[in-house]
């Protein structure tokens, strides 16, 4: 074992514990309270994405439920580093944020195409002039609205000089940077990122135990989808296609909750394996690996599912990993060693890549390491591996934890919820 796979789980247990993250709200806390300043949430806008689109619809309710300073800033597009298969990202997200928008009762269609860079443009210059007269928030959402229904008229509004809506972006990109994230849609407060309406939750539920609550409102603007949690009868159920890989945190924390969904639907999982993004040439830069780490493990508190003491399987461990799947497919112990390796890799800071570590995960799972060990020397996975990688970007997607659940085909560990409302669709 080597030194860095030795401090590697010690490390990460340290860094992404709850106790650890608790102690830098309070730490922050007190230098707010010290200097005397308010509750100041920065936003970062970015104005042809869609999930803006959909913040920009609750910046008024936010101030209006807690008593926050919101400040905004309008920045560029994620760098190519952060944004692997650009054009699948901006497709998909179309397409998730209108499905958002039907969930929350928000306003969003996806109209098949991006507006005109003409329209981002005067959008763009129209949003940085609202943030410097201090009326972001109320024009935010007119703005997208008419951006989206390419209904942007041209001498909409007062808008920014060319110079100022450069210096404008220049300065929230590089702050955004500097304070460790790439994505638009996103809050900063106190030393944490929260993305999107996904995470809304989590900002909330600081704010709330800070006594920034307004009034005696009890319900979250946007709160997380609940897990079924009883057994449903269904004559038929579709089955779940999960598309996984073993280096993705997001696929560890979802794996039970997928597995637990299909024993109470009856529904089947696939397990659709893939190699990791890394592992398939894409690059992560720094920053994004530390966001998904840090939100990985705030996810999972919340759902309850240990994370955290990890040893990062990259390269051979995971490929080992995937080899001994189709051995427990063959003996019925698919879903146990899935969880196995997950919860081995993930919680308890096993190095997969020994053979110490691997007979462990295996073993627990029912696969006897007499059997495991000619199996690590069968490479057939890797061109099951490439059909699913194929199979899953034929459905849009390019990213894990991704499911499909007959014509229903969704990214992202936040999206079961819709998974499990299309297996019980129909149902009373």
């Amino acid at each position: 074992m080597s030194i860095k796979t030795w401090l590697m789980p010690v490390i990460s247990q340290h860094l992404l514990s709850r106790q650890r993250l608790l102690a830098r709200r309070a730490g922050a806390e007190r230098t707010r309270l010290r200097q005397a300043l308010p509750h100041e949430v920065h936003y970062f806008h970015q104005v042809d994405d869609p999930y803006s689109a959909l913040v920009a619809q609750c910046l008024q309710r936010l101030t209006k439920q807690y008593a926050i300073a919101l400040t905004h800033h309008v920045v560029g597009s994620p760098p190519d580093s952060a944004a692997p298969e650009r054009d699948k990202l901006i497709a998909y997200s179309r397409r998730d944020a209108a499905m958002l928008a039907h969930r929350y009762g928000l306003d969003f269609t996806d109209p098949q195409q991006q507006p005109s860079a003409e329209a981002v443009a005067q959008a763009t210059h129209r949003l940085v002039a609202a943030v410097a007269a201090g009326r972001f928030a109320e024009d935010a959402v007119a703005v997208s609205q008419r951006l989206w229904s390419a209904d942007m008229a041209l001498d909409d509004g007062a808008l920014s000089s060319p110079e100022a809506t450069a210096a404008h972006i220049a300065e929230s990109n590089a702050l955004r940077q500097r304070w460790g994230h790439y994505l638009g849609a996103t809050f900063y407060y106190g030393g944490e990122w929260y993305w999107g309406i996904d995470r809304l939750y989590h900002l909330e539920q600081r704010l709330r135990e800070l006594g920034a609550l307004r009034g005696q409102a009890s319900r979250y603007l946007f709160a997380p989808g609940v897990d079924l949690n009883s057994p449903v009868q269904i004559t038929v159920p579709p089955p779940i296609h999960f598309f996984v890989s073993l280096r993705s945190p997001y696929s560890a924390i979802v794996t039970p909750r997928v597995f637990e969904l299909g024993r109470l639907t009856g529904a089947t999982v696939h397990i659709r394996y893939v190699l990791p993004m890394v592992m398939r040439g894409l690059p992560v830069p720094a920053e994004k690996r530390r966001y998904i780490a840090h939100d990985a493990a705030r996810e999972a508190f919340a759902r309850g599912i240990p994370f955290g003491r990890l040893n990062d399987p990259i390269g051979h461990p995971t490929e080992r990993g995937i080899a001994l799947i189709p051995l427990a497919q063959q003996r019925g112990c698919a879903e146990a060693y899935l969880r196995s390796f997950m919860h081995g890799v993930w919680a308890e800071g096993i190095d997969a890549g020994s053979d110490r570590g691997l007979r462990k995960i295996a073993e627990r799972a029912g696969l006897e390491w007499s059997a495991v060990q000619p199996a690590l020397q069968d490479e057939s996975w890797r061109s099951i591996a490439e059909t699913n990688r194929e199979e899953m970007f034929s459905l849009g997607l390019w990213g894990v934890p991704s499911f499909r659940v007959d014509d229903v085909a969704v990214w992202g560990q936040d999206r079961l919820w819709a998974v499990q409302a299309e297996i019980l669709k129909g149902q009373p």
